[in-house]
């Protein structure tokens, strides 16, 4: 037992390590292939492609049962990856007027980004989020302005609107996942953003031909087998980096493309963009995981996510002690076999096992403030009894 524990803590240490180098290798396969003559749209259409044939093949033959989906949660897959695709294509617009470097590192902002996204619906914003954002934006007035080289400042534009929108992926996948396996997400998210790069490149797209055809196939090639990697590394890691491992992801993604940037295609910073490197690397390290959440504790939420249980014990109560009258026109329930219902079961997302009375997120606890909100709630709807001395209050009218 304690060898195979161990076999599986350096199995998923290996996926840790392995997701923010083969993300951090993205934006130096990506200006390889531009740099080569391919428009920012080929490659993010081609890349996409690849990754999405490779996952599909990957899983039809090890992970077919994480394929099932059900239509609310395709739904949700779909919106995810859409606004992912407009992102990608954000990316690799920007990819074509910045160094690979001065791209990684603006892209790196998507988690301020949706730090402050997460603070939309109302929740007051603390002391540390204003000094996160404080050096966030420094850290890009440092980058941006203090070069060797002037930027072209639509392509830091396009860079800040792909994080903007990498940033909605963060707060959107929360809600998709509370139902969904991140496996299934993963599969359906990355097909839809293959399906809406491919319609920009089939709308404005340039067709590669001779020379560049040959020279950049192969750095969009990679590309594609290392978006695929790097997305069946994500969900085979555990956490194991606790409340920081976004943060920790993040930072050595940077960090990955900055080496090989030096390296490969001769990016340099200044002393004074350097110095806007570690103001950033320190906004990133300020964020905790449940700074990405809403702050407050929603009690009914509890129950939401362990809907897809309670349905499908509903489906299979009703199953087996359902009476005829109860069943539709078509009488579907009284057909569904036993194997049929443990498809629908996966396809659910729903446990084979019972449903908890107060289901909570597994490993979590509530902290102070959670457990402070949730008391207080309760102290609100409690039924109170009149005071004895009290007279009830006469109706108006």
């Amino acid at each position: 037992m304690a060898a195979r524990h161990g076999a599986d803590l350096r199995r998923a240490a290996f996926a840790a390590i392995a997701t923010p180098l083969f993300l951090g290798v993205a934006p130096i396969f990506g200006k390889q292939a531009i740099l080569a003559g391919a428009d920012p749209f080929t490659v993010a259409a081609f890349r996409t492609v690849v990754a999405v044939a490779l996952l599909w093949l990957v899983y039809l033959l090890f992970f077919r049962r994480f394929i099932f989906i059900y239509p609310a949660g395709l739904l949700g897959c779909v919106v995810v990856g859409l606004v992912n695709g407009i992102g990608s294509l954000f990316y690799y617009g920007g990819l074509q007027f910045l160094d690979a470097s001065m791209v990684q590192l603006i892209n790196g902002m998507y988690l301020v980004f949706a730090l402050l996204m997460s603070h939309i619906g109302g929740e007051p914003i603390d002391r540390r989020t204003l000094l996160r954002v404080a050096l966030a934006v420094l850290a890009l007035l440092l980058l941006t302005t203090l070069g060797s080289k002037p930027l072209d400042f639509f392509g830091v534009g396009l860079m800040i609107g792909s994080a903007l929108m990498f940033a909605g992926t963060v707060i959107l996948s929360q809600y998709v996942l509370y139902e969904m396996p991140p496996t299934t997400a993963t599969l359906y998210i990355l097909t839809t953003m293959g399906v809406v790069v491919v319609m920009a490149w089939a709308a404005v797209g340039q067709p590669l031909e001779g020379a560049a055809l040959n020279a950049s196939m192969g750095p969009i090639f990679i590309l594609g087998i290392t978006t695929a990697l790097s997305r069946l590394a994500m969900f085979a890691s555990v956490s194991i980096f606790g409340s920081l491992r976004t943060a920790i992801i993040a930072i050595a993604e940077i960090g990955v493309a900055l080496v090989l940037a030096f390296f490969i295609l001769g990016d340099r910073l200044t002393p004074p963009q350097s110095i806007g490197v570690a103001l950033l690397i320190g906004s990133i390290l300020l964020i905790r995981s449940e700074d990405l959440r809403p702050a407050g504790l929603n009690i009914y939420g509890l129950l939401v996510r362990d809907m897809a249980n309670v349905q499908f014990q509903r489906i299979a109560f009703h199953r087996a002690f359902g009476r005829p009258e109860h069943d539709n026109e078509h009488r579907v329930m009284e057909s569904l076999t036993t194997v049929e219902m443990e498809m629908i079961r996966q396809m659910m997302g729903a446990d084979n096992k019972p449903v908890q009375p107060l289901p909570m997120l597994k490993n979590t606890t509530l902290n102070g403030p959670d457990l402070s909100v949730f008391l207080d709630n309760l102290e609100q709807t409690r039924p109170r009894r009149p005071d004895r001395d009290q007279e009830p209050a006469a109706p108006d009218g």
